[in-house]
């Protein structure tokens, strides 16, 4: 056990679901389909991606819109935590979304992540802390990475979404639209002098829900006739907020519309 270093899992490795070979407690073991890493408590960062041949874990290596160096998970001796350093959320078990630029600590034990595509593709990233202490695959995954396909926002409709969605984009736990009030009140302490209400904004965001609902790749759940349950109006937004958020059309970034510094995030 005290010989235990920074190694490549073998390539029979098909799970950690069911466990973990013999380790000290606080080592993390990193696994998705294309080959796997552990590392004992120490110093160290892992990395993983698109890019095969300088990254621990290769993810989503015939799939253009993961990034080369999509995230990153680091430990301190004690503790691991995962940053998303790429453009796609990576998700999180339940409905929650580690969106660019994001960090958060990893439990001990088995945590499954995906990294949604917009090929509607998912791949999958597991991790297992142990215990706890206090096209062509080659060929793309070296090659550049793909934006995914955005929708279309004017920068006033933008604007209005990224104060609605603020709690989503400073990855807030459970988060949900903030009130009209909110949004009219956030926007009008804006330099620019424009005078907002709550109206006119929910108007704004009401007009991208429809036009969105029915473009050439419509959203769903974000219209009344689409069956939403009760409360309607905070469940279409949310619905259309999480729509954006995994499309990348918006993104932590945005929020420098509400006079926040932007992080940078690497691609």
């Amino acid at each position: 056990m005290r010989e235990f270093v920074p190694q490549v899992l073998p390539a029979a490795t098909r799970s950690l679901a069911d466990g973990v070979p013999p380790a000290p407690p606080g080592t993390i073991f990193a696994l998705a389909a294309d080959g796997g890493f552990a590392v004992p408590p120490r110093k160290f960062t892992l990395h993983f991606g698109r890019d095969r041949d300088d990254v621990h874990v290769p993810i989503g290596v015939d799939d253009p819109y993961v990034s080369r160096l999509h995230g990153v998970i680091v430990g301190d001796g004690l503790e691991w935590s995962i940053r998303n350093k790429g453009k796609l959320p990576i998700q999180l078990p339940g409905d929650a979304m580690l969106l660019s630029g994001h960090e958060l600590p990893i439990a001990p034990g088995y945590t499954p992540l995906f990294i949604g595509s917009p090929r509607g593709r998912s791949h999958l990233l597991e991790i297992h802390v142990v215990g706890s202490r206090t096209a062509d695959a080659y060929a793309e995954h070296r090659g550049r990475t793909r934006t995914p396909e955005v929708y279309d926002l004017s920068l006033v409709e933008r604007r209005v979404l990224t104060a609605l969605a603020q709690r989503y984009l400073r990855q807030e736990s459970y988060p949900q639209p903030v009130s009209w009030n909110q949004v009219a009140g956030d926007l009008s302490r804006l330099p620019d002098g424009r005078q907002w209400t709550p109206k006119v904004a929910a108007h704004i965001v009401a007009a991208v829900r429809e036009r969105l609902a029915l473009g050439p790749d419509p959203i769903p759940g974000i219209r009344r006739e689409d069956g939403v349950g009760e409360p309607v109006g905070n469940t279409l937004n949310h619905n259309l907020i999480q729509a954006l958020l995994l499309s990348t059309t918006l993104m932590p970034s945005d929020l420098h519309l509400l006079g926040e510094p932007p992080d940078e995030v690497e691609g």
